[in-house]
């Protein structure tokens, strides 16, 4: 089993660390000018915290994105999804094989998919050039590669 991942630089409990860590200044900054009567600065404030912990949970929620990558015996399972798959697809994993497009910039990965004769299904497209590297590394001795092309022939 091979799970991909996006790079996370933070947890959503640091996330909510640094926006308490600037809440409460701003919003005790808010409530000094409320008091000297200038109060239509509150929503302003209230409206700039909550626009930032909207922004942090989206970004975290994003990056909770997988794809599972499953050999069997007998079969290929890729699997796609937040949290939990919401996409699923099996191949047989004798008529399974690589697709790689070598990429197009020098800091950029390969991109690579999985086939079998009716569909094809790109994988990693989130990685680092690193973890692409990796990823083929995992991924060749398993399964054969079937396409392997310029970035000008095909995309994916």
């Amino acid at each position: 089993m091979i799970v991909l991942k996006p790079n996370h630089s933070s947890t959503w409990r640091n996330n909510q660390l640094v926006l308490l860590a600037l809440a409460v200044p701003s919003l005790g900054i808010a409530a000094v000018f409320a008091f000297f009567g200038a109060w239509p600065i509150l929503p302003f404030a209230g409206l700039e915290i909550t626009a930032l912990g909207v922004s942090l949970y989206y970004v975290n929620w994003k990056l909770e994105y997988r794809h599972v990558i499953t050999l069997s015996d007998k079969a290929l399972r890729i699997d796609k999804g937040f949290y939990a798959p919401r996409k699923t697809w099996q191949f047989d994993r004798a008529e399974s094989s690589l697709a790689i497009t070598p990429e197009n910039h020098p800091w950029e990965g390969p991109s690579i998919a999985l086939h079998d004769n009716r569909e094809q299904v790109r994988v990693g497209e989130f990685l680092n050039r690193d973890d692409c590297l990796e990823l083929l590394a995992l991924l060749r001795p398993e399964l054969r590669v079937g396409t392997y092309s310029t970035p000008s022939q095909t995309h994916i």
